[in-house]
C-alpha cells in the first residue's frame, strides 16, 4: 500500500487517531499517537520523538529519534462500535 492508497483507506475507514507503534530493545511495544490530520506529514517526514525516554535507545545528548512509517503495516484496531476512539 502506498501513501495515496493509505490516505484514501483511513478516510474510508473513518479513522480519527493513529498509533505509530515500535518496540524498544527489550521487545516492549511503545507508541506515538496522533490525530489522523498528522498522517500525511508523518508519511513524508516521519515522526520525531525523544529517544532518551525509551529504554536502551539513546543518551540524553543524542536523543532525537525519528520513526519512519511503513504504510503496509496499517490495520484498524478492533474497538467496539460504541467506542469513539476509532
Amino acid at each position: 500500500m502506498d501513501k495515496k492508497e493509505l490516505l484514501a483507506r483511513v478516510k474510508e475507514d473513518g479513522v480519527k487517531f493513529i498509533s505509530f507503534q515500535f518496540s524498544d530493545v527489550t521487545g516492549a511495544v511503545k507508541s506515538v499517537d496522533a490525530p489522523i490530520s498528522r498522517l500525511e506529514t508523518a508519511l513524508d517526514d516521519g515522526i520525531w520523538f525523544d529517544g532518551s525516554s525509551v529504554e536502551g535507545f539513546a543518551r540524553i545528548q543524542e536523543s532525537d529519534m525519528r520513526l519512519v512509517i511503513d504504510p503496509t503495516t496499517y490495520a484498524v484496531l478492533p474497538w467496539s462500535p460504541a467506542d469513539s476512539r476509532r
